[in-house]
Protein backbone atom coordinates (compact mmCIF):
# COMPACT_ATOMS: atom_id res chain seq x y z
CA UNK A 1 0.00 0.00 0.00
CA UNK A 2 1.41 3.87 -0.27
CA UNK A 3 0.68 5.59 2.96
CA UNK A 4 1.29 8.85 4.05
CA UNK A 5 2.00 10.35 7.53
CA UNK A 6 1.18 14.18 7.94
CA UNK A 7 3.05 15.82 10.87
CA UNK A 8 3.53 19.24 12.23
CA UNK A 9 6.94 18.91 10.87
CA UNK A 10 9.49 16.19 10.39
CA UNK A 11 12.53 18.10 12.10
CA UNK A 12 10.31 17.73 15.25
CA UNK A 13 9.81 13.95 14.96
CA UNK A 14 11.65 11.45 17.30
CA UNK A 15 12.81 8.04 16.96
CA UNK A 16 10.60 7.79 19.95
CA UNK A 17 7.39 8.83 18.63
CA UNK A 18 4.57 6.62 17.79
CA UNK A 19 4.06 7.87 14.33
CA UNK A 20 7.85 6.98 13.47
CA UNK A 21 7.53 3.43 14.93
CA UNK A 22 4.40 3.49 12.62
CA UNK A 23 6.20 4.39 9.38
CA UNK A 24 9.09 2.42 10.14
CA UNK A 25 6.21 -1.05 10.80
CA UNK A 26 5.03 -0.45 7.50
CA UNK A 27 8.22 0.40 5.50
CA UNK A 28 9.72 -3.17 6.87
CA UNK A 29 6.39 -4.55 5.45
CA UNK A 30 7.38 -3.83 2.15
CA UNK A 31 5.02 -1.02 1.75
CA UNK A 32 5.52 2.82 0.47
CA UNK A 33 6.19 5.50 3.17
CA UNK A 34 5.71 8.83 2.70
CA UNK A 35 6.31 11.61 5.86
CA UNK A 36 4.54 15.29 4.83
CA UNK A 37 4.69 18.39 6.44
CA UNK A 38 1.72 20.62 7.53
CA UNK A 39 2.99 23.19 4.46
CA UNK A 40 3.69 21.03 1.84
CA UNK A 41 0.53 20.70 0.43
CA UNK A 42 -0.74 22.56 -2.60
CA UNK A 43 -3.84 21.91 -4.38
CA UNK A 44 -2.94 22.07 -8.30
CA UNK A 45 -4.62 23.34 -11.37
CA UNK A 46 -5.85 20.45 -11.84
CA UNK A 47 -7.65 20.16 -8.78
CA UNK A 48 -5.76 17.47 -7.55
CA UNK A 49 -3.66 17.14 -4.20
CA UNK A 50 -0.54 17.01 -4.31
CA UNK A 51 2.55 17.20 -1.71
CA UNK A 52 6.59 17.36 -1.20
CA UNK A 53 7.16 14.12 0.76
CA UNK A 54 10.11 12.18 1.94
CA UNK A 55 10.88 8.83 1.75
CA UNK A 56 13.31 6.07 2.82
CA UNK A 57 14.70 3.48 0.09
CA UNK A 58 13.05 -0.19 0.52
CA UNK A 59 15.51 -1.59 3.00
CA UNK A 60 14.41 -2.92 6.33
CA UNK A 61 15.41 -1.19 9.49
CA UNK A 62 16.21 -2.57 13.15
CA UNK A 63 15.75 1.11 14.98
CA UNK A 64 13.84 3.65 14.51
CA UNK A 65 17.06 6.01 15.32
CA UNK A 66 18.65 4.27 12.20
CA UNK A 67 15.12 5.37 10.33
CA UNK A 68 14.51 8.43 11.43
CA UNK A 69 18.17 9.49 10.54
CA UNK A 70 17.67 8.66 6.94
CA UNK A 71 14.24 9.92 6.90
CA UNK A 72 15.58 13.28 7.78
CA UNK A 73 19.02 12.97 5.91
CA UNK A 74 20.13 13.79 2.19
CA UNK A 75 20.24 10.21 2.16
CA UNK A 76 16.17 10.22 1.95
CA UNK A 77 14.30 10.76 -1.39
CA UNK A 78 12.31 13.50 -2.11
CA UNK A 79 9.43 14.05 -4.44
CA UNK A 80 6.17 15.90 -5.31
CA UNK A 81 3.69 13.10 -4.89
CA UNK A 82 0.24 13.44 -6.15
CA UNK A 83 -1.68 12.41 -2.54
CA UNK A 84 -5.12 11.41 -4.38
CA UNK A 85 -3.14 8.37 -5.24
CA UNK A 86 -2.03 7.09 -1.76
CA UNK A 87 -4.31 4.42 -0.15
CA UNK A 88 -4.34 5.96 3.08
CA UNK A 89 -3.35 9.16 4.66
CA UNK A 90 -2.51 9.47 8.16
CA UNK A 91 -3.48 12.72 9.72
CA UNK A 92 -0.71 12.97 12.51
CA UNK A 93 -0.60 16.68 13.43
CA UNK A 94 -0.84 17.85 16.86
CA UNK A 95 -2.64 20.61 17.37
CA UNK A 96 -1.32 21.62 20.77
CA UNK A 97 2.18 22.06 18.81
CA UNK A 98 0.75 24.90 16.52
CA UNK A 99 -0.05 28.66 18.03
CA UNK A 100 0.64 31.81 16.90
CA UNK A 101 2.29 32.26 13.12
CA UNK A 102 1.44 28.80 12.34
CA UNK A 103 -2.33 28.41 14.09
CA UNK A 104 -3.20 27.36 10.55
CA UNK A 105 -1.18 24.71 10.49
CA UNK A 106 -3.99 22.92 12.94
CA UNK A 107 -6.26 22.20 9.98
CA UNK A 108 -3.82 21.20 7.12
CA UNK A 109 -4.59 17.74 7.32
CA UNK A 110 -8.61 18.70 7.67
CA UNK A 111 -8.59 20.61 4.70
CA UNK A 112 -6.84 18.51 2.38
CA UNK A 113 -7.96 15.18 3.69
CA UNK A 114 -11.25 16.27 2.86
CA UNK A 115 -10.09 16.85 -0.98
CA UNK A 116 -8.52 14.13 -1.42
CA UNK A 117 -11.23 11.90 0.14
CA UNK A 118 -12.92 12.21 -3.60
CA UNK A 119 -10.46 10.00 -4.71
CA UNK A 120 -10.58 7.56 -2.44
CA UNK A 121 -8.06 8.11 -0.35
CA UNK A 122 -8.14 6.53 3.24
CA UNK A 123 -8.08 9.49 5.30
CA UNK A 124 -7.48 8.73 9.09
CA UNK A 125 -8.85 10.10 11.33
CA UNK A 126 -11.88 11.50 9.76
CA UNK A 127 -11.26 14.83 9.27
CA UNK A 128 -14.85 16.07 9.43
CA UNK A 129 -14.68 14.29 12.36
CA UNK A 130 -11.53 15.89 13.42
CA UNK A 131 -12.29 19.57 12.76
CA UNK A 132 -15.19 19.56 15.25
CA UNK A 133 -12.57 17.74 18.22
CA UNK A 134 -9.79 20.81 17.99
CA UNK A 135 -11.41 21.72 20.98
CA UNK A 136 -12.25 20.14 24.47
CA UNK A 137 -16.07 20.28 23.71
CA UNK A 138 -16.06 16.94 22.12
CA UNK A 139 -15.46 15.33 25.20
CA UNK A 140 -18.36 16.08 26.48
CA UNK A 141 -20.49 14.58 23.51
CA UNK A 142 -19.29 11.16 25.43
CA UNK A 143 -21.46 10.08 27.90
CA UNK A 144 -22.01 11.80 31.22
CA UNK A 145 -21.43 9.44 33.38
CA UNK A 146 -17.88 8.77 32.15
CA UNK A 147 -17.25 11.98 32.39
CA UNK A 148 -15.97 14.08 35.54
CA UNK A 149 -18.63 16.87 36.46
CA UNK A 150 -17.73 20.37 33.91
CA UNK A 151 -18.97 23.60 33.37
CA UNK A 152 -17.39 25.45 30.48
CA UNK A 153 -17.63 29.18 30.59
CA UNK A 154 -16.26 32.46 30.49
CA UNK A 155 -18.01 34.06 33.67
CA UNK A 156 -16.23 34.35 36.46
CA UNK A 157 -19.10 34.30 39.10
CA UNK A 158 -20.43 30.90 37.09
CA UNK A 159 -16.84 29.11 37.30
CA UNK A 160 -16.90 30.65 41.25
CA UNK A 161 -20.26 29.18 41.86
CA UNK A 162 -19.12 25.76 40.24
CA UNK A 163 -15.97 25.77 42.74
CA UNK A 164 -17.94 26.27 45.45
CA UNK A 165 -20.55 23.53 44.91
CA UNK A 166 -17.73 21.05 44.26
CA UNK A 167 -16.95 22.02 48.22
CA UNK A 168 -14.27 24.45 47.11
CA UNK A 169 -11.76 21.87 45.47
CA UNK A 170 -12.11 21.85 41.30
CA UNK A 171 -9.53 22.04 38.55
CA UNK A 172 -9.47 24.51 36.55
CA UNK A 173 -8.10 24.20 32.41
CA UNK A 174 -8.30 25.99 28.84
CA UNK A 175 -11.24 25.22 26.37
CA UNK A 176 -8.41 24.71 23.58
CA UNK A 177 -5.93 24.68 25.87
CA UNK A 178 -1.85 23.64 24.62
CA UNK A 179 1.05 22.34 26.34
CA UNK A 180 1.81 25.96 27.15
CA UNK A 181 -1.25 26.53 28.80
CA UNK A 182 -1.71 26.47 32.72
CA UNK A 183 -3.76 23.87 34.43
CA UNK A 184 -4.69 25.01 37.99
CA UNK A 185 -6.05 22.88 40.72
CA UNK A 186 -8.05 25.08 43.09
CA UNK A 187 -8.04 24.06 47.17
CA UNK A 188 -8.24 25.85 50.61
CA UNK A 189 -5.35 26.65 50.52
CA UNK A 190 -5.32 29.02 47.12
CA UNK A 191 -8.67 29.96 46.88
CA UNK A 192 -7.71 33.40 47.27
CA UNK A 193 -6.10 33.62 44.44
CA UNK A 194 -9.14 31.82 42.23
CA UNK A 195 -9.60 35.34 39.98
CA UNK A 196 -6.42 35.04 38.73
CA UNK A 197 -6.48 31.75 37.73
CA UNK A 198 -9.33 32.68 35.92
CA UNK A 199 -7.67 35.52 34.06
CA UNK A 200 -4.77 33.38 33.33
CA UNK A 201 -6.58 30.66 31.09
CA UNK A 202 -9.66 33.16 30.06
CA UNK A 203 -7.48 35.51 28.31
CA UNK A 204 -6.90 32.26 25.78
CA UNK A 205 -11.01 31.60 25.69
CA UNK A 206 -13.23 29.83 27.91
CA UNK A 207 -12.78 28.08 30.78
CA UNK A 208 -12.86 24.24 31.63
CA UNK A 209 -13.98 23.62 35.42
CA UNK A 210 -14.16 20.59 36.32
CA UNK A 211 -14.55 18.34 39.17
CA UNK A 212 -11.16 16.83 41.02
CA UNK A 213 -10.65 13.54 41.31
CA UNK A 214 -8.57 12.27 44.09
CA UNK A 215 -7.40 9.70 42.31
CA UNK A 216 -5.14 11.70 40.06
CA UNK A 217 -2.71 12.48 42.78
CA UNK A 218 -1.57 9.11 41.39
CA UNK A 219 -1.74 9.14 37.58
CA UNK A 220 -3.49 8.06 35.05
CA UNK A 221 -4.10 5.69 32.46
CA UNK A 222 -3.52 5.78 28.70
CA UNK A 223 -5.46 3.04 26.93
CA UNK A 224 -5.52 2.89 23.03
CA UNK A 225 -8.17 1.79 20.74
CA UNK A 226 -8.03 0.93 16.98
CA UNK A 227 -11.08 0.61 15.34
CA UNK A 228 -12.91 1.92 18.42
CA UNK A 229 -11.97 -1.27 20.84
CA UNK A 230 -9.05 -1.27 22.66
CA UNK A 231 -5.68 -2.30 20.94
CA UNK A 232 -4.97 -5.83 21.15
CA UNK A 233 -1.46 -8.47 20.06
CA UNK A 234 -1.02 -11.50 20.46
CA UNK A 235 -3.67 -11.66 23.45
CA UNK A 236 -2.43 -8.23 25.08
CA UNK A 237 -3.94 -5.21 25.38
CA UNK A 238 -2.18 -1.54 24.67
CA UNK A 239 -2.05 0.45 27.84
CA UNK A 240 -0.12 1.69 30.47
CA UNK A 241 -0.03 3.33 33.74
CA UNK A 242 1.26 7.13 34.00
CA UNK A 243 2.22 7.85 37.94
CA UNK A 244 3.29 11.57 38.92
CA UNK A 245 6.45 11.93 40.77
CA UNK A 246 6.25 15.96 40.81
CA UNK A 247 3.75 18.87 41.96
CA UNK A 248 2.36 19.66 38.31
CA UNK A 249 -1.53 19.22 37.99
CA UNK A 250 -1.09 18.42 34.34
CA UNK A 251 -1.76 14.72 33.40
CA UNK A 252 0.44 13.36 30.82
CA UNK A 253 3.57 11.94 30.38
CA UNK A 254 5.22 14.86 29.17
CA UNK A 255 4.76 16.15 33.35
CA UNK A 256 7.08 14.67 35.72
CA UNK A 257 6.29 11.24 36.37
CA UNK A 258 7.44 7.64 35.15
CA UNK A 259 5.71 4.95 33.60
CA UNK A 260 4.84 1.58 34.47
CA UNK A 261 2.44 -1.78 33.58
CA UNK A 262 -1.19 -1.81 34.45
CA UNK A 263 -3.69 -4.04 35.31
CA UNK A 264 -6.71 -3.14 33.02
CA UNK A 265 -10.06 -3.11 35.29
CA UNK A 266 -13.67 -3.70 34.59
CA UNK A 267 -13.90 0.21 34.96
CA UNK A 268 -11.54 0.65 31.59
CA UNK A 269 -13.54 -1.59 29.73
CA UNK A 270 -16.54 -0.14 30.24
CA UNK A 271 -15.42 3.51 29.82
CA UNK A 272 -13.92 2.04 26.25
CA UNK A 273 -17.15 0.47 25.53
CA UNK A 274 -18.89 3.41 26.22
CA UNK A 275 -17.13 5.40 24.20
CA UNK A 276 -17.03 3.21 20.56
CA UNK A 277 -20.08 4.36 19.06
CA UNK A 278 -19.21 7.72 19.34
CA UNK A 279 -15.89 7.22 17.51
CA UNK A 280 -17.40 4.13 15.07
CA UNK A 281 -19.81 7.25 14.38
CA UNK A 282 -17.28 9.60 13.73
CA UNK A 283 -14.66 7.68 11.88
CA UNK A 284 -12.01 7.69 14.61
CA UNK A 285 -9.90 5.15 13.35
CA UNK A 286 -7.03 5.24 16.47
CA UNK A 287 -7.38 7.19 19.51
CA UNK A 288 -5.83 6.87 23.21
CA UNK A 289 -7.72 7.31 26.11
CA UNK A 290 -6.63 8.90 29.54
CA UNK A 291 -8.86 7.18 32.62
CA UNK A 292 -8.70 8.28 36.36
CA UNK A 293 -10.47 5.57 38.51
CA UNK A 294 -13.46 5.25 36.21
CA UNK A 295 -13.78 8.76 34.63
CA UNK A 296 -12.51 9.31 31.26
CA UNK A 297 -10.24 12.44 31.71
CA UNK A 298 -9.13 13.06 28.02
CA UNK A 299 -9.31 11.72 24.40
CA UNK A 300 -6.45 12.07 22.17
CA UNK A 301 -7.90 11.72 18.57
CA UNK A 302 -5.09 13.92 16.53
CA UNK A 303 -2.05 12.08 17.06
CA UNK A 304 -2.16 9.76 20.54
CA UNK A 305 1.07 8.46 21.45
CA UNK A 306 2.58 5.90 23.88
CA UNK A 307 2.64 2.70 21.72
CA UNK A 308 5.88 2.37 22.22
CA UNK A 309 5.76 2.83 26.07
CA UNK A 310 2.81 -0.09 26.01
CA UNK A 311 5.03 -2.35 23.89
CA UNK A 312 7.92 -1.83 26.39
CA UNK A 313 5.32 -3.14 28.96
CA UNK A 314 3.41 -5.47 27.49
CA UNK A 315 6.58 -7.20 25.37
CA UNK A 316 4.66 -7.34 21.92
CA UNK A 317 4.62 -4.91 19.00
CA UNK A 318 1.44 -3.05 18.67
CA UNK A 319 2.59 -1.25 15.90
CA UNK A 320 2.25 -4.44 13.74
CA UNK A 321 -1.58 -4.34 14.81
CA UNK A 322 -1.90 -0.88 13.07
CA UNK A 323 -0.89 -1.60 10.43
CA UNK A 324 -2.58 -4.94 9.77
CA UNK A 325 -5.58 -3.19 10.30
CA UNK A 326 -4.62 -0.61 7.82
CA UNK A 327 -4.04 -3.25 5.46
CA UNK A 328 -7.09 -4.77 5.73
CA UNK A 329 -9.55 -1.31 4.79
CA UNK A 330 -7.18 -1.21 1.85
CA UNK A 331 -8.24 -5.11 0.70
CA UNK A 332 -11.08 -3.53 1.15
CA UNK A 333 -11.45 -0.80 -0.61
CA UNK A 334 -9.92 -3.03 -3.44
CA UNK A 335 -12.43 -5.45 -3.18
CA UNK A 336 -15.79 -2.92 -3.29
CA UNK A 337 -13.66 -0.41 -5.76
CA UNK A 338 -13.45 2.42 -2.73
CA UNK A 339 -17.38 2.54 -2.72
CA UNK A 340 -17.11 2.79 1.18
CA UNK A 341 -17.55 6.12 2.84
CA UNK A 342 -14.91 7.22 4.49
CA UNK A 343 -16.21 7.08 7.89
CA UNK A 344 -17.53 3.58 7.55
CA UNK A 345 -13.82 2.63 6.25
CA UNK A 346 -12.22 3.99 8.53
CA UNK A 347 -13.57 1.69 11.93
CA UNK A 348 -14.41 -1.14 9.88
Amino acid sequence: MRIGFLVNDIETERAGYTTVRLAMTAANRGHDVWFINAGDFAFDTDEKIRAWARTTSGKKYKTTVSYLKVLKSDAARVERITVDDLDILMLRIDPADETGQRAWAKTAGIIFGNVALRSGVIVLNDPTALAGALDKMYMQLLPQNIRPRTLISCEREEIKAFVRDQGGVAVLKGFQGTGSQAVFMVTEANRANLNQMIDAIVRYGYVIAQEYLPASEQGSVRLFLVNGEPLRYKGKVAAFQWVRTGEGMRTNIHEPGETEAVKLTDAHFHIAEAVRPRLVQDGMFLAGLEIIDDKLIDIDVFSPGGLGTAQSFEKVNFNEAVIHALEQKVDYMAYYRRRFDNVDMATL
